[in-house]
């Protein structure tokens, strides 16, 4: 996800969130581009919104579901964290017509873009997270019940998203610094759901599953994904999530 903070300043998060320029998703044609191969998502497809859309399309509900709500989570943090503007590019995923091809067959999972599009509009409004903290809730509830009633296999989607993640952080890190604050968020954002949806796995199994995943997300510090001055390395953060790709009985990429 390439950066277009400074460009947001001038525009106003209104036009950024609902415009068709929308270049903060950049890269993502990739990330969605591979239906039931992770090691293909991320950076593969050009940087072009069109090419995203078109290769989310072709996801399962499931996957396509995971993949918002990775972006939907680092969005949330960060506004929690006080980093709005870098929220709302995030967050434009449940809302905007830029993503509309991800949403395809939500309403029947029972997605509420009210909710949402009352977040992005508390955030255009330069509004607190604690103000709107019952808002950030719902959107966060509605996620996890859409996951639910989705279902699909929990091994099979974490697996989906440390392709995503391990792509996308690889793109963010380089030279041990951040290069691209947007693809790091993304990846901590898709690392955030796959340790919800490992709640879903029972036994021994998942207790692993759960700790591989635990320590990952510690790779990112703090509560939300600001990117600091010397970040994890990315071989680190590929290979701790090839150690969750073998504790779920996959072999990493």
């Amino acid at each position: 996800m390439k950066s277009t903070l400074k460009t947001w300043t001038g525009l106003g998060l209104a036009t950024a969130l609902v415009g068709a320029g929308l270049a903060g998703c950049a890269g993502e044609a990739g990330e969605a581009g591979s239906e039931g191969d992770p090691s293909a998502v991320a950076g593969e497809g050009g940087e072009g919104e069109g090419g995203e859309s078109a290769s989310a399309s072709a996801l399962p509900v499931e996957q396509r579901l995971a993949f918002m709500a990775g972006h939907a989570a680092a969005g949330i943090a960060l506004y929690r964290a006080g980093e709005a503007e870098a929220a709302a590019p995030h967050l434009s995923h449940p809302v905007s017509e830029t993503h509309a091809d991800e949403r395809a067959g939500l309403e029947a999972l029972g997605f509420q873009p009210a909710v949402f599009e009352a977040v992005s509009a508390a955030l255009e409004a330069g509004k607190p997270a604690a103000e709107i903290e019952p808002q950030l809730a719902a959107a966060e509830a509605n996620l996890d019940a859409m996951r639910a009633k989705a279902g699909g296999d929990p091994a099979a989607l974490i697996t989906y998203l440390m392709g995503v993640a391990r792509e996308e952080y690889g793109a963010a890190v380089k030279d041990g610094a951040v290069t691209d604050p947007g693809e790091y968020q993304d990846a901590w954002g898709f690392a955030k759901v796959a340790r919800q949806i490992a709640d879903r796995i029972e036994g021994p199994q998942g207790k692993t599953v759960r700790a591989e995943l635990d320590t990952l997300i510690k790779l990112w510090p703090g509560d939300a994904p600001v990117p600091p001055a010397k970040p994890a390395p990315a071989g680190q953060v590929s290979a701790q999530a090839s150690k969750v790709e073998l504790a779920l009985g996959k072999q990493g990429s």
